[in-house]
């Protein structure tokens, strides 16, 4: 039986009972303590955010903010004292900009952001690089609140291609830009309770393993959902998981009593996106048995995934977009996601048809905006939600962020060859094949797999190569938190519990994103030291039992 310390007495108290979020902070404060080698470094691939960013739309970015200062100071010039930018012909000032700085950071990509808007989308010149001047000065409200005209244009087109493959690239989606996937995921619990879309106790579905606060949130007392999960229980025949769902769970969405269904998509932990006959079950499902299901998909790891297509363009009426721009181009800090939602959807047609005395109560929350209540969307509700409505007049992600996003869209627009795209994939990939060729395992080709982060089954990995006898010896001598705790107290090497995200018990997550190729040679092979630890331990018990 292991030896267990007071530390790891406390871990396995609190394992699978507090978030595996900060669960991971206790194991750090376990890793730095045991660090008394100062060349042992603290490998933490509990992280989700990448080890890298994209600097050529970044360089694109400050160099067009060194042009829209000088538009101000050309208004107005005083001391430490400038103007604000004026439209008539900005596009052209632009322009002799560029020309007479050719070697400015970001500059060929700034030309190709502004002439694919007025080129491709047909924007007004002057109106077009008015906008982003004035945004990324941020001298203004955002205007509209919900989003700036042309930039929610950009990033409806940079949606629709990473999100609908070649299908419908021309529809129109309605854009909020918001403060990350974080803010997204609060703004829809909120303004789907707000709008008695959702009754406090009713059933929601979701497609678990998940990232763990749509777990947590609807639990909360001012949801108290009853929770319906999806499980992805799908194994091959040798009992590797694939991480995709069987018709029999898929099959629960059927009840019409489920009121909207939360996905992540490629999922978090295993980052595997989901089959699109599951995703054809699920369009018979709602065309069949639950049409005014709500769905709410988040497609924040899409990129990694080849000819990904999210359930948002197979059920456009029903679903809430959910996309944040920090993992594929390395922008955790500066929080930047968008919630999309087509225009003419279930949602809005549900709140046209609630009892009255449901509408009456939302009229008195929306009175202060509109005399009409019937016309004011679920998007735009979404926007007065967010700033509790009496501030709706000051609603609005600030407008260099959203300029920011705007040169993130444009220049994925541009970028034809997708040799951003293909790079970013590959650097997953390698670090996955890394880690796996130096566990001694294989790893099962899955062009589903996002590679963003990658979750490991103690109990599939024992059972699949040494078999049932020590698969029970492991659970009956060994707690899931062993491995994590002897990786930060031995190694300093910090992983996340897959248990917490609902995935299985003895499961751990690895992000593949945030640490360096050779790191993941340590950690698998720290990895595989107590792996044959657990081995030896068994063998040993073997031999004293002949």
């Amino acid at each position: 039986m292991a030896n267990y310390t007071a530390k790891r007495k406390e871990l396995e108290e609190l394992y699978n009972k507090i978030s595996p979020f900060e669960l991971k902070n206790k194991i750090i404060a376990i890793a730095e303590s045991n660090k008394n080698d100062s060349a042992k470094f603290l490998l933490n691939a509990g992280r989700g955010n990448p080890n890298w960013i994209a600097d050529t739309p970044r360089d694109a970015f400050f160099t067009f903010g060194h042009f829209a200062t000088e538009e101000c100071r050309r208004v107005w010039n005083e001391n430490d004292l400038a103007g604000m930018p004026s439209k008539d012909g900005i596009a052209k000032r632009l322009y002799e900009y560029i020309t007479n700085h050719p070697n400015a950071p970001g500059i060929d990509l700034l030309k190709k952001i502004i002439d694919y808007g007025i080129n491709v989308e047909g924007f007004n010149p002057d109106e077009w690089v008015y906008e982003i001047a004035d945004g990324i000065i941020g001298d203004n409200y955002p205007l509209p609140d919900r989003m700036l005209i042309h930039t929610e244009k950009i990033v409806n087109r940079y949606i629709l291609q990473e999100m609908y493959g070649n299908k419908n690239l021309n529809e129109k989606l309605n854009i909020f830009a918001v403060e990350g996937a974080t803010a997204a995921m609060c703004y829809i619990f909120d303004s789907l309770v707000a709008n008695s879309l959702i009754l406090k106790g009713e059933k929601i579905a979701i497609m678990s393993p998940i990232f763990t606060p749509y777990l947590e949130i609807p639990l909360l007392s001012r949801y108290d959902f009853e929770i319906i999960e999806i499980k992805a229980t799908e194994t091959t025949k040798d009992g590797t998981h694939t991480w995709q769902y069987p018709s029999s769970e898929i099959e629960k969405l059927k009840d019409p009593s489920i009121k909207a269904l939360f996905i992540v998509n490629p999922s978090n932990p295993p980052s595997v996106a989901i089959r699109e006959s599951s995703i054809q079950e699920i369009v018979n499902i709602v065309e069949n048995h639950n049409p005014n299901l709500i769905i709410i998909s988040d497609d924040v790891y899409c990129t990694f995934v080849d000819n990904f297509k999210s359930i948002l363009s197979y059920l456009p009426h029903n679903t809430i977009g959910v996309y944040s721009f920090s993992k594929y181009f390395g922008v955790t800090g500066w929080r930047l996601g968008v919630i999309s939602l087509k225009e003419d959807n279930v949602i809005d047609k549900t709140l046209k048809s609630l009892p009255q005395n449901f509408k009456d109560e939302i009229i008195e929350r929306y009175e202060s905006i509109t005399t009409n209540i019937d016309e004011l969307k679920f998007i735009d509700r979404l926007v007065a939600d967010s700033r509790q409505v009496a501030l709706n007049h000051t609603a609005g992600l600030s407008t260099p962020q959203q300029v920011q996003m705007a040169f993130f869209c444009g220049f994925s627009l541009v970028d034809k060859e997708n040799n951003y795209k293909n790079l970013t994939k590959e650097i997953c990939r390698r670090r996955q094949r890394l880690l796996f060729e130096n566990l001694g395992l294989e790893l099962r080709k899955d062009p589903l797999d996002a590679s963003y982060y990658t979750e490991f089954d103690l109990l599939e990995w024992a059972n699949h190569y040494y078999g049932s006898e020590f698969t029970k010896y492991l659970q009956a001598n060994y707690t899931p938190v062993d491995v994590l705790y002897r990786l930060a107290e031995e190694s300093s090497i910090i992983l996340l519990s897959g248990g917490g995200f609902h995935g299985p018990e003895w499961s751990i997550r690895i992000s593949l994103a945030n640490l360096n190729d050779e790191d993941y040679i340590k950690i698998s092979k720290e990895l595989h030291r107590i792996l044959q630890d657990y081995i030896n331990s068994w063998k040993s018990y073997k031999d004293g039992k002949k």
